[in-house]
């Protein structure tokens, strides 16, 4: 990431703040001369063009904007979730990589969601629903996507009160969950009802579909179940029951859950490449992270060569970087592995199908109906993950009890060196505990679901799996425990800004002060049984 860059970002908060992302938006955006509303409404183009902006944002994929998507994803739960690291020192050292959060980089993890998300989703319920209602489905099931990962970000949202006057309200993070599976539901029963009435779909958004579905219902219906699984088991320390409900109406619906890697939920650019392969191999502001050499290369893992580069400073080796330690340097560490083919293709993948039978082999392992037994469904999780990545050699992992993550050795610096921390084997062990079995499931969900950090960062917050090494480099100021992590994001500088009220009642509902050390509501203590 460029100084520059940096710049950019403290201007566009700071023009947000001013203006507000939307000011204005219709008669900005109209040209007087151009086509005529008349004209944009046939083949509901008046509908469709808002889809765009929220496929292309739920990660932020626009050439030339690739440090925007640093600034959403990559320098917080990219890292956090033990994915990746940085050899750069940015703002010397002091970051959010050694806790002291960054409030002019996180802002855009809120912005962007509003101004492109949220905003368009809103825009498409105003013009279909009740009218063209599977473009509304389809806008819920897309919204719903996109904001989960700001609420299991920063807690309570702006969400049933989203276009109210200032100040705007925050919901709990409860309430915002709640209306999730509510909008789930809605979506789930039209797009299913079209399905069985004979309308696949693909004549009506097949040329909008920017994902591998091509416009095909009865696909939007299986993310979307496998979406309420994953909604459900994060909600599982805290409302069981719920949680419980929802995990089995999802996998019990007539179309069920993804069971094939033709099911997995990917957005595919039609121009761009993911920008990872900017920050990493351009830049080279990201390298694989000390945890993912440990585990990928104590299980000596095939995948590994489709995740990440060999290090060019060490032929043949994969190096990974430690995160939250002393940078004195970034030559010292960059030319450790990049990241490999998986982010350098055009298609970003914002949920696998592995994820679908890791998600059902925990509900199994917690005695939920879902339509397996634990190990059975672990192992079919393996296996997808393997086939996504054309990778050889899946038996033989999975019956592999002896293999281990190694001990972290950083050949320059010895005092980033530690024994290995997650110490499970593959094979599954059905005389081992349920705490063990689920430290199976999630060490391998969490290999299968790279490089998408969310994801993995909010399970390793759920769960405490994989076990990652601590920073050494805490400067959090005792808002943030080095044994535990960050927890959450701050509430954003633009919302204080501009809405001062609304955050007050989001730190109202919070259920501790607005740190990064403060638990969501789902992210609670104690056992995971």
């Amino acid at each position: 990431m460029k100084l520059n860059n940096i710049t950019k970002a403290a201007v566009c908060i700071s023009l947000l703040t001013t203006f507000g992302c939307t000011d204005n938006f219709e008669e900005i955006n109209t040209n007087k001369e151009g086509i005529t509303p008349e004209l944009l409404e046939q083949d509901f183009n008046h509908i469709k063009q808002g889809f765009a902006p929220i496929f292309n944002n739920i990660q932020v994929i626009t050439a030339n904007f690739e440090w925007v998507y640093q600034l959403q994803q990559n320098l917080n739960s990219d890292i956090w979730s033990g994915y990746m690291a940085t050899p750069t020192g940015f703002a010397g050292g002091i970051n959010n990589t050694t806790y002291a959060l960054v409030d002019g980089w996180n802002g855009f993890i809120w912005d962007y969601a509003y101004k492109n998300v949220m905003y368009n989703a809103v825009d498409i319920e105003k013009k279909s629903k009740g009218k063209f209602d599977q473009f509304y489905a389809l806008s819920l099931i897309l919204k719903v996507e996109g904001m989960h990962r700001l609420t299991d970000t920063f807690g309570p949202i702006i969400y049933s009160k989203y276009g109210n006057t200032s100040p705007t309200e925050y919901d709990s993070q409860e309430q915002v969950y709640n209306q999730f599976f509510n909008e789930l539901d809605i979506a789930v029963a039209d797009l299913t009802q079209r399905v069985d009435d004979g309308d696949t779909g693909e004549s009506t958004f097949k040329t909008t579909d920017l994902t591998a579905y091509k416009g095909k219902y009865k696909q939007w219906v299986k993310f979307a179940n496998t979406l309420r699984l994953r909604l459900a088991m994060r909600i599982v320390k805290v409302n069981p029951a719920l949680a419980k409900l929802q995990a089995e109406k999802a996998v019990a619906h007539k179309f069920g859950v993804m069971q094939s890697n033709g099911d997995l939920f990917k957005i595919i650019s039609p121009v761009y490449t993911n920008p990872l392969a900017t920050i990493s191999g351009s830049w080279l502001d990201i390298r694989m992270s000390a945890d993912m050499e440990s585990i990928m290369g104590g299980y000596e893992d095939p995948r590994t060569e489709a995740y990440f580069d060999p290090s060019t400073q060490f032929p043949g080796q994969y190096k990974g970087v430690r995160t939250g330690i002393e940078i004195a340097a970034k030559a010292d560490h960059q030319d450790f592995s990049g990241l490999g083919t998986v982010a350098k293709t055009n298609e970003i993948v914002l949920m696998t199908t592995a994820e679908a039978y890791f998600l059902r082999a925990e509900g199994a392992l917690r005695g939920w109906d879902m339509g397996g037994d634990a190990k059975s469904l672990y192992e079919q999780g393996i296996a997808a993950s393997f086939g996504q990545r054309d990778a050889a050699g899946v038996a033989a992992y999975i019956a592999d009890n002896t293999k281990l993550p190694k001990a972290y050795v950083d050949p320059k610096f010895p005092i980033n060196n530690s024994p290995a921390v997650n110490n499970v084997t593959v094979a599954w062990d059905e005389a081992a505990t349920n705490e063990v079995k689920l430290q199976k499931i999630i060490t391998q969900k969490w290999i299968a679901g790279f490089p998408e950090g969310q994801e993995a960062w909010s399970d390793y917050r759920r769960t405490g799996y994989p076990k990652l090494f601590p920073v050494l480099k805490n400067y959090s100021g005792n808002t943030i425990t080095t044994e535990f992590g960050v927890r959450r994001i701050n509430f954003v500088q633009s919302e204080k800004s501009s809405n001062q009220g609304g955050v007050d009642s989001g730190i109202s509902k919070l259920g501790g002060p607005d740190t990064g050390g403060t638990r969501l509501w789902w992210d609670t203590t104690g056992s995971n049984f």
